[in-house]
């Protein structure tokens, strides 16, 4: 068994310092760096490239919304136009980034508020879609797993790769609990441990309700922007690796 550990990275701006980049990037085998739009300033994102490339961890563009006030979480109707060029904006830029750290990108995960409306709204999806294959084409798209993004994105052509989430509730339709709802965030990191090895192990995941939704997923992602977070994902390794789970990238570095 083997199973990819996502973070999303990269998101200091300024004097405002957002996770432990450092501590975590010894923890996951794939890190979604900001690209400025809902966080991250120049300089932070480099910083995160490099150690990235040091420790051999696999780079993805963290794509948003154009929303530092709001972290990227605040919902958006965005037209087509703008946002295909804001995707291909913020990809171009961490490329560039990238080449100065002595790495590549290699897939593009959506973040916050665009994530979670692409996994459903087929206008926004196709924009990015669009972005992403307008821009290069050889880049994996990280999504929501059970999603129709994932579908409709291997229709055009794209590697995607499904994507659960460590620290976050689930519906009994196998979608994400809203953050303005009670319980949203789970923050027990054995907890969070034991239902990612089941999840591994046997496909399937505790629902809000108690019920067991089944997922296939290829990759699991533990956000970074909480205190918690450093040991959530250490604990989450060493649950998997002590079971015999191999943690690994669905990109090689």
């Amino acid at each position: 068994m083997q199973i990819d550990l996502n973070s999303d990275l990269g998101e200091s701006l300024g004097a405002w310092r957002m996770g432990d980049d450092d501590a975590m990037l010894g923890v996951v085998s794939s890190a979604n760096v900001a690209c400025g739009f809902h966080a991250g300033d120049p300089a932070a994102i480099l910083r995160t490239l490099k150690e990235a490339k040091a420790r051999g961890v696999v780079v993805g563009a963290h794509v948003a919304y154009r929303d530092l006030l709001g972290f990227g979480r605040r919902n958006m109707d965005v037209a087509s136009a703008d946002l295909v060029a804001d995707v291909i904006y913020q990809i171009g830029a961490l490329k560039g980034l990238a080449t100065a750290a002595g790495t590549v990108v290699r897939y593009v995960k959506p973040h916050g508020a665009l994530y979670n409306t692409i996994a459903h709204d087929a206008r926004q999806a196709h924009d990015v879609i669009t972005a992403i294959l307008e821009t290069d084409p050889g880049l994996a798209l990280v999504a929501l797993a059970g999603s129709p993004l994932l579908r409709w994105a291997q229709d055009k052509g794209l590697r995607v790769v499904a994507e659960a989430f460590a620290d976050r509730a689930y519906t009994p339709a196998g979608v994400l609990v809203s953050r303005s709802e009670p319980g949203a965030v789970l923050h027990d990191a054995e907890l969070i441990a034991q239902r990612m090895l089941r999840l591994v192990c046997d496909g399937v995941i505790e629902a809000m309700d108690g019920s067991l939704v089944a997922i296939h997923a290829d990759s699991i992602c533990v956000h970074g922007d909480h205190p918690e977070a450093v040991a959530v994902a250490r604990q989450l390794r060493n649950r998997l690796v002590q079971a015999g789970v191999a943690i690994a990238s669905f990109e090689v570095p």
